[in-house]
C-alpha cells in the first residue's frame, strides 16, 4: 500500500466519524485559538502602551523634586520641594545634550469669562513645552519666552475649557480677557484636542508662564518638576547624567550625599513596560497552550478506542500483506490530520476573533507569524506524540487474535 493510500484510508476513518473527530479536535482548536487571540491581545497592549508613552515624547526626562518622610514614612517624588526656577535656568545653560526645558507648576482653580464658568488645572510652564509636547493650536499662538521673562498675564486654553468658557458667545477667543483665580488672563492661543492620558484630559488644562504662576499664585520659587528634552533620544542617558551634575552642584550636594531630586528616563520607562507586558504575553500563552496538551491526551484516548473497534479490520489488513509500519503509519496519519485540522480551525477562529476585536479596538489585527507557526508546530508535535502509542498497539497487533476478535 502506497504512502497516498494510507492517506486516503486515514482520511475516510475520520470522515467516517464527523462528531467524534470534531470533538477530538475540539481541545486543539480551543488551545490554538486561545494563543493566537492570547498573543493578539498582548500585542495590542504592547503597542497602546508603547503609543501612550511615545505621545508624551520619546526623548523627555522628567525631574521630580525630593520626597518627604515622616516618622520614617515616604511620601513619594515630589512631596519635598527641592526644584526651583532658578535650578531650570542652570540645567538650560550648563548642559548641550538638550533642546529644550520646561519647568512646571500645577495647581487647581476656577476660570471665568462673562456667565460661563468652570474649574480647571492651571499648567504653568515655559515656552519650550509646546514643541516639546508636539502641542499644535486651533488658533492663536502659544505664549513666547518673552513673555515668560516678562511674567505676563497671557493663557492658552485646552480645546474643551475654550468651547465651555466661549459657548453663546460670538467673541473670538484670541484676545478675549478671562478671569484665573481672580486675575485677569488674555487668551493667546487655543489648542488642538488631544488625547486623554488615563485619569488626566488636558483638554481641560489652561496653560499659563510659570513665572506668572510663581508671581502671582504660589508666591515661591520652588516648581513641581521640571521637563527636558534631549537632542536625540541617543543622547538621553549622556543628558541625565548632565542634568544630575547639575542639580547636585546646585544643590551643594557632595560626595555620598543622597540626591533631593529624581530623573525618570521616558525610554528606560517604555522599555520597562514593553517588558513586562511581553511577559505577560508568555505567560497567558503559556498557559493557552495547555490546552494543546489536554486536547493531545483527548487524541491518544479516541485513538487507542479506534484501535479496539477496529481491531478485526486490522487483523485482516495485516492478513492480506499489510505490514506493520503501514498499520502504524495509518493510524500516526490519522492521528496527525486530527491534530493538525483542529489548529487549522483553530488558526481560523483565533485570527477571525482577532481581527473583530481589532475592528472594534482601531488597534488592527497584531496576530504575527510567531504564535501561528508556534501554533501548527505544537499542533502537529502532539498528533505524533500522542499518536505514536496507539500507533504501536496497532501496528503490534497478533494478526490471529485481531481476526478471533468480536
Amino acid at each position: 500500500m502506497t504512502i497516498r493510500d494510507t492517506l486516503h484510508v486515514a482520511m475516510r476513518s475520520i470522515a467516517a466519524n464527523k462528531m467524534r473527530s470534531f470533538l477530538t479536535m475540539l481541545g486543539i482548536i480551543i488551545g490554538v485559538a486561545s494563543v493566537i487571540g492570547l498573543s493578539a491581545l498582548g500585542e495590542a497592549t504592547t503597542l497602546s502602551i508603547t503609543q501612550e508613552v511615545e505621545s508624551l515624547g520619546t526623548n523627555l526626562l522628567t525631574i521630580d523634586s525630593g520626597s518627604a518622610s515622616v516618622g520614617g514614612i515616604g511620601f513619594g517624588p515630589g512631596s519635598q520641594p527641592t526644584l526651583t526656577y532658578s535650578d531650570a535656568q542652570a540645567i538650560q545653560a550648563d548642559d548641550p545634550d538638550l533642546s529644550g526645558v520646561s519647568p512646571m507648576v500645577q495647581s487647581n482653580g476656577q476660570i471665568a469669562y462673562g456667565p460661563n464658568n468652570d474649574s480647571v488645572t492651571i499648567q504653568a510652564t515655559s515656552a519650550d513645552y509646546a514643541s516639546m509636547k508636539d502641542l499644535t493650536l486651533s488658533e492663536g499662538a502659544f505664549f513666547t519666552q518673552e513673555e515668560v521673562t516678562q511674567g505676563a498675564n497671557v493663557a492658552v486654553l485646552g480645546s474643551d475649557i475654550a468651547q465651555i468658557l466661549f459657548a453663546g458667545q460670538t467673541v473670538n477667543p484670541i484676545g478675549a480677557t478671562v478671569d484665573i483665580r481672580g486675575l485677569p488672563f488674555t487668551v493667546v492661543g487655543v489648542l488642538t484636542a488631544q488625547n486623554t492620558t488615563g485619569f488626566q484630559n488636558p483638554n481641560d488644562y489652561v496653560n499659563i508662564p510659570v513665572t506668572t504662576a510663581m508671581n502671582e499664585m504660589t508666591g515661591s520659587n520652588y516648581v513641581s518638576s521640571i521637563i527636558v528634552s534631549a537632542q536625540t533620544p541617543a543622547v538621553m542617558n549622556q543628558a541625565e547624567q548632565e542634568i544630575t551634575s547639575t542639580l547636585r552642584f546646585t544643590h551643594h550636594l557632595t560626595g555620598t550625599e543622597a540626591s533631593d531630586f529624581q530623573i525618570f528616563n521616558q525610554a528606560t520607562t517604555l522599555s520597562t513596560l514593553s517588558s513586562s507586558t511581553q511577559t505577560l504575553t508568555d505567560m497567558l500563552s503559556g498557559v493557552a497552550a495547555i490546552s494543546l496538551l489536554v486536547g493531545g491526551i483527548g487524541i491518544m484516548n479516541i485513538m487507542l478506542v479506534s484501535v479496539t473497534e477496529r481491531t478485526r479490520e486490522i487483523g485482516i489488513r495485516k492478513a492480506v500483506g499489510a505490514k506493520k509500519s503501514t498499520v502504524l503509519l495509518q493510524f500516526l496519519i490519522e492521528s496527525v490530520a486530527l491534530s493538525v485540522t483542529g489548529a487549522l480551525i483553530g488558526l481560523i477562529l483565533g485570527g477571525g476573533g482577532s481581527e473583530v476585536a481589532g475592528a472594534i479596538t482601531h488597534s488592527g489585527n497584531l496576530v504575527t507569524a510567531g504564535p501561528v507557526l508556534l501554533s501548527i508546530g505544537f499542533a502537529l508535535l502532539v498528533g505524533i506524540v500522542f499518536g505514536v502509542y496507539p500507533a504501536r498497539k496497532a501496528a503490534n497487533l497478533n494478526t490471529i487474535e485481531a481476526l478471533r476478535y468480536e
